[in-house]
């Protein structure tokens, strides 16, 4: 249920209200708007809660909230939701720009690169010190000394870190290092390592699972939304079909739909998205143009000699294009880069 205070409702009322609805067994969300204040009653809803809670002093009006993401929905949360982590800011005006390479190979490597990176426009850092791979043979990052690498390039250029944790009990450590916890596909209905990364009140950046429906992503980011983690950014970065021309099929209406659904920031990955760095701008261009409140984008000195991902990876030079390109599509959509 929504509790929608009315406009003039006092500070006192509103606490009494919160205390009220904790009461009746359920979850108090106070949010604070503009011009009214909502409080959310999350938990099961029965009958004669409207007929309870109407009455009270300060109350407009109680509305179910529909969907089945209660802290996630749009019907919640009219506001767009901003996350912020350092300098980057994912849901505002301003389109972030995340980049860097799939893993973290070196010091001298991530230092280097997040100079470049910054210089051409970036305003967060992406690298994997843990890495998931299908292959057990595969490169699996540098793990800790990986997260000590990103933190020397933080250091370097005051780059926030965008980074992946992939287990329950690695949260606290890469925390300690990284500025937004990354949750990957493989791991989006992971719901310990959800709730952790919700517990840690680290900014979360949730990427969708390559066969996930929208309400399945939705009530994901609730598990973390749910532990009080407000700050939750929602990655579309591609799903299996039976396409195989890329590496998996980048959806883009996903972007306006769950803008509509949610008030949470949506982020696009064209790299994982297509699996082709030569797709990369032009699905970067359109994800622009489709109201993309962030890129996520792998960018290698020598993505031929790069130990993981090197097919869908570009060059600086490509970034360079990339984000020049960007930020015309992003100007005409009352949008800056």
């Amino acid at each position: 249920m929504i509790v929608v205070m009315k406009a003039d409702a006092t500070a006192a009322q509103i606490e009494h209200m919160a205390d009220h609805i904790a009461a009746l067994g359920l979850k108090p969300q106070v949010i604070h708007g503009t011009h009214q204040t909502v409080i959310a009653a999350i938990g099961e809803e029965r009958p004669g809660l409207t007929e309870v809670l109407e009455p009270g002093e300060g109350v407009e009006k109680v509305l179910p909230i529909m969907s089945p993401y209660k802290r996630a929905s749009s019907e919640l949360k009219r506001e767009r939701t901003v996350v912020k982590a350092r300098g980057l800011e994912v849901g505002g005006r301003r389109v972030a720009v995340i980049a860097g390479p799939c893993s973290v190979e070196s010091e001298e490597q991530i230092v280097a690169l997040a100079r470049r990176l910054k210089a051409l426009g970036a305003t967060g850092l992406r690298g994997g010190a843990f890495k998931p791979r299908t292959s057990p043979y595969s490169f699996q990052g540098h793990k800790e000394l990986g997260l000590k690498m990103l933190a020397t390039a933080r250091a370097e250029t005051g780059l926030a870190i965008v980074t992946e944790v992939m287990a329950p009990e690695h949260v606290p450590m890469v925390a300690e290092y990284a500025d937004v916890l990354q949750i990957g596909a493989r791991n989006m209905q992971n719901y310990q390592l959800l709730q952790a990364v919700g517990d840690s009140g680290k900014p979360a950046c949730l990427k969708r699972g390559m066969s996930a429906t929208l309400d399945e992503f939705l009530l994901a980011a609730e598990y973390i939304l749910d532990r009080g983690n407000p700050d939750v950014m929602l990655c579309e970065r591609g799903i299996r079909t039976y396409e195989d021309h890329t590496r998996f099929t980048l959806p883009l209406a996903t972007v306006p739909y769950l803008h509509e659904k949610s008030h949470l920031p949506v982020v696009v990955d064209p790299s994982h998205g297509t699996g082709k760095a030569r797709l990369v701008v032009p699905m970067s261009r359109a994800a622009i143009a489709a109201g993309a409140d962030a890129l996520m984008i792998e960018v290698h000195d020598d993505p031929e000699h790069a130990v993981s991902d090197g097919a869908q990876t570009i060059t600086p030079a490509a970034f360079k294009q990339l984000v020049e390109q960007c930020r015309r599509i992003a100007e005409a959509v009352d949008r800056t880069i």
